[in-house]
């Protein structure tokens, strides 16, 4: 059990302190990992600052999830569409090539474990700010940036469950698949379905 899903079943409910003593202890290790976390954490929206006394969970509904999720792939779509409009530079598809390798790699093996939550999240997180980028919109990257305050609506924020990995794999490697098209529809140029893709 790690401290985000303490968070997400309610165990940690919304408006309670977040204790590093109470947490390291309840998760049976010391207190640098939990330390390390918090802050984390609160970049995915899962926790706020407490007026440099810790932090507290963060109040969220579904409908608020949901809702950032949806303005992050028409923000996405936007950009994509923008680059296939004028066209990808060679560095950018590289890059792009390289993420996408790089979640090859996580599903090679034809299974997932627990380390591979960090190392999808890293490549997920790197594949959409590598389409940010290249837009070239401060406009852009900064509403995306805003809307990533809330749990989930980041890219590189994974709702990982760890009890069933198998159903894990099939979600993850679906999602990825889509990266592939992405990579695509960009190469191509083909503007609207990119955005649609995106969204």
């Amino acid at each position: 059990l790690s401290i985000r899903q303490m968070i997400l079943r309610g165990s940690l409910k919304p408006g309670q302190r977040v204790a590093e003593a109470a947490l390291a202890e309840a998760l049976s290790m010391s207190r640098t990992p939990v330390r390390q976390a918090l802050p984390q954490l609160a970049q995915e929206g899962l926790l706020v600052e407490s007026g440099g006394r810790g932090y507290i969970v963060r109040t969220f509904t579904r409908s608020d999830i949901l809702d950032a999720i949806d303005v992050r792939g028409l923000l996405e779509g936007f950009a994509a569409r923008r680059i296939a409009e004028r066209g990808a530079s060679p560095g950018f598809l590289a890059a792009l090539r390289e993420c996408v390798a790089a979640g090859d790699r996580v599903f090679h093996k034809g299974h997932l474990v627990e380390s591979d939550e960090a190392a999808y999240g890293e490549m997920n997180g790197r594949f959409h700010d590598l389409i940010l980028e290249e837009a070239g919109s401060p406009v852009i990257s900064n509403a995306v940036g805003r809307n990533a305050s809330l749990p989930f609506a980041a890219a590189a924020a994974v709702a990982f469950d760890a009890t069933d990995l198998g159903a894990m794999f099939t979600a993850l490697y679906f999602a990825h698949q889509q990266h592939h098209a992405v990579y695509e529809a960009l190469e191509a140029r083909q503007a609207t379905w990119v955005e649609f893709l995106m969204r």
